[in-house]
């Protein structure tokens, strides 16, 4: 169980509760969001990548058929033993049990290093000065993120808003299209940011992945009880079949921002 007070107000929350639905529902970046990270040059082509709060293993999973090895860490036993279910048969990743935090690698041990819908719960005072020694020198870490734009798309709007009925505290909301912030902490820490992008992108979906996608969320599925759950859910394919047809795409942004160790 994870409390922090600068996330939806100090409101509990365990992604392993939510594990199961993450694995079903949460693999759904396009292709276009791997290539921003490919035509970088990066995750790939015999480079060792660090995949910090890898979840259920999207990112190594989809990538490492580009040719770099991973290592992917989260603090979620949950979520680790679906990335290793999930990865089962693919050669060249590996999976630990860890907080970004409390890493025990050695220094200059990797290319790249990816934190993937991740950066804002790190204690960055911590993180960045272990991030510069593990990393070997001009070593990139790269940021990214994928968020669904609800002032723009009419389905995550609703949806949004129902996950704030029953998760009134929840601070995932009001998403605009922007940089990644990065805390001035990299850039004392020995980082320079050498590119940044933000692309909008349309993530196709049906009712039920739509609705499985917003229930593993962390307003619902990793911090409400089976109860609340339940009854959001109803609500929800009921709201969802008023409004979306059967398959329908949800307008998102993605946004990446890479740093150099120097």
């Amino acid at each position: 169980m994870i409390v922090d007070q600068r996330i939806d107000d100090g409101t509990p929350f365990d992604w392993g509760r939510a594990s199961a639905d993450y694995a079903k529902y949460r693999d759904i970046y396009p292709p276009e969001f791997y290539r921003m990270i490919l035509d970088r040059g990066l995750c790939r082509d015999g480079q060792h990548v660090l995949d910090l709060g890898t979840g259920t293993g999207v990112l190594p999973r989809n990538m490492v058929r580009y040719g770099a090895t991973w290592v992917g860490t989260d603090i979620s036993a949950e979520q680790i033993e679906q990335a290793r279910r999930l990865s089962a048969g693919m050669d060249g990743i590996e999976y630990r049990v860890s907080s970004a935090e409390d890493l025990d690698v050695p220094d200059a041990s990797f290319d790249v290093v990816t934190a993937c819908q991740c950066f804002w719960y790190f204690d960055h005072e911590v993180v960045c000065d272990r991030l510069h020694h593990l990393l070997k020198p001009g070593g990139r870490f790269l940021i990214l993120v994928m968020e669904w734009l609800p002032f723009e798309d009419e389905v995550a709007g609703a949806s949004e808003r129902l996950v704030l009925k029953y998760s009134p505290h929840w601070s995932g909301a009001g998403e605009r299209m922007h940089p990644i912030d990065v805390p001035a902490c990299y850039a004392a820490s020995g980082f320079e940011l050498v590119h940044h992008e933000e692309r909008r992108l349309k993530v196709p979906f049906t009712r039920e992945s739509w609705n499985g996608r917003m229930k593993a969320c962390r307003g619902i599925g990793a911090s409400l009880d089976p109860e609340h759950v339940a009854a959001w859910e109803r609500e929800h394919m009921a709201m969802l079949e008023r409004i979306a047809p059967e398959r329908f795409d949800v307008l998102h942004y993605a946004a990446m921002a890479e740093l150099k160790r120097i």
